[in-house]
């Protein structure tokens, strides 16, 4: 097994509870995610599928890189964002000229919002239990 001429670009990103490490080989344009064709494993949901690939549709390369994604943790939301964040900081490692339009899309910004912990006393994060008057 040689991959002599294959140069592969490297990305991890976070989201929630997710992470997922994304590997981009120059390819046809295909996306693996966990051994499974990309569209199975995000439940052939358009959403998660634009959101996923959205980095690659942007700078107009979705032809030219297989996409190998490793997503653990979290559910498929959070996975989904974690793929879009580890992509795009695969594709800066291509081409540091792609840091500007990924940038401005915002693909590049981790989104830090994490579950809030509940608080005694309260039901929940923040729900307070029924107030009575009497």
């Amino acid at each position: 097994m040689s991959n002599t001429n294959k140069t592969i670009y490297f990305g991890t990103g976070h989201r929630k509870e997710a992470v997922a490490r994304v590997r981009l080989v120059p390819g046809s344009g295909k996306s693996i995610i966990n051994g499974v064709p990309g569209e199975t494993y995000l439940q052939f949901s358009p959403n998660y599928l634009r959101i996923s690939k959205s980095p690659l549709t942007s700078l107009g390369l979705e032809s030219k890189y297989d996409m190998f994604v490793t997503a653990t943790g979290g559910g498929l939301t959070g996975q989904t964002e974690a793929i879009r964040l580890g992509l795009s900081r695969a594709l800066c490692k291509i081409n540091p000229e792609n840091r500007t339009p990924l940038k401005f899309e915002g693909y590049l910004t981790r989104d830090a919002r994490k579950v809030e912990r509940k608080k005694y006393g309260l039901k929940k994060a923040r729900k307070a239990p029924q107030f009575s008057k009497r």
